[in-house]
């Protein structure tokens, strides 16, 4: 079983740069048991477009490559980590 978390921002994006930490954060708790995808929106224009990425921050959690849950705007920590576990069964 794979889970991922798919991070989609931009470095001249402000609730982005509110985000990051609370991803950063949680990449360290799970780093045994979640992979975790900076996708920086200027650079991977292909990879935004593939999964209709409007605005950023987009969290995308997926679970073997199947969307799980997905989050447009700054997310809390808690949110996330109960979808996070919850993928994890």
């Amino acid at each position: 079983m794979t889970v991922t978390l798919k991070d989609f921002w931009a470095p001249w994006c402000g609730p982005c740069r509110v985000q990051t930490p609370i991803v950063k954060e949680l990449e360290e708790e799970y780093k045994k048991k979640v992979k975790f995808e900076e996708i920086n929106v200027d650079e991977n224009i292909e990879e935004a477009g593939k999964y209709g990425v409007m605005s950023i921050p987009t969290l995308i959690l997926e679970k073997n490559g199947a969307i799980v849950r997905q989050w447009v705007g700054v997310t809390s920590k808690e949110d996330l980590k109960e979808a996070i576990d919850e993928a994890l069964g």
